[in-house]
């Protein structure tokens, strides 16, 4: 069985590249429709790391990598160059460590993906904090500072955020050399956007987006 040798591969990585695709052209989601985000994720995870243990070899002494990248080749697609100009190539980034420098890794990655010279839009969002504590502007600057490498370098277009609330991002506008040109709002923390918040995007020509990512993305049981 396949599984067997994916097992000890996963054990002996570094790191993990897991590409997903684009799950609907090759029917894995066709036919269950996800309760929530999270298990949407969960079982997008799952179905690629199941498809992928099964086309690995029977060789226990295969070559041992760094980072091992998980792809099913039926799933990916590139975009049409031709088509390129009609589309707008979005991405958003949850912040999951504190290793900057991944920023530059993921926009590589889905450009590589989807075989794209820049992403036209790109959003980061911030871990959760615990309660009674504050996200920093300190904890974002340095994210930031590599998104705008990135549009300085035109790999991006523009760059935006998630879940700040009015105070933090003028904090962050004041201070970016490239302003965020976008900020997303959790449509469960809030059913009208708050008055302050729009003031404050309406005056600086920020675009103020809605989504319904948990705060919390409980991918595996175990």
């Amino acid at each position: 069985m396949g599984t067997e040798s994916a097992r000890v591969l996963l054990e002996r990585a570094g790191r993990l590249t897991l590409q997903t695709g684009n799950l609907l052209n090759w029917g894995c989601q066709r036919k269950k429709c996800p309760a929530t985000p999270s298990e949407e994720v969960r079982d997008c995870i799952q179905k690629t790391l199941t498809e992928w243990s099964s086309k690995i070899g029977q060789d226990q002494n295969q070559e041992t990598l760094e980072v091992l990248e998980c792809t099913v080749a039926q799933a990916l697609e590139k975009i049409n160059p031709e088509e390129r100009d009609e589309l707008k190539v979005s991405a958003k980034l949850f912040i999951v460590g504190s290793n900057s420098s991944s920023i530059r890794d993921a926009v590589d990655l889905a450009c590589s993906a989807l075989g794209v010279a820049q992403l036209d839009s790109v959003i980061i969002a911030p871990p959760p904090v615990e309660d009674g504590t504050n996200l920093s502007l300190e904890y974002l600057q340095p994210y930031w500072k590599e998104l705008e490498n990135l549009v300085q370098n035109k790999k991006i277009v523009a760059i935006g955020t998630s879940d700040l609330d009015k105070t933090l991002l003028e904090q962050l506008y004041l201070w970016a050399q490239v302003k965020p040109s976008s900020n997303q709002v959790n449509l469960a923390s809030c059913c009208v956007m708050p008055p302050d918040l729009t003031a404050f995007a309406k005056e600086c020509d920020i675009q103020l987006l809605t989504h319904n990512d948990p705060k919390v993305v409980h991918l595996l049981n175990e």
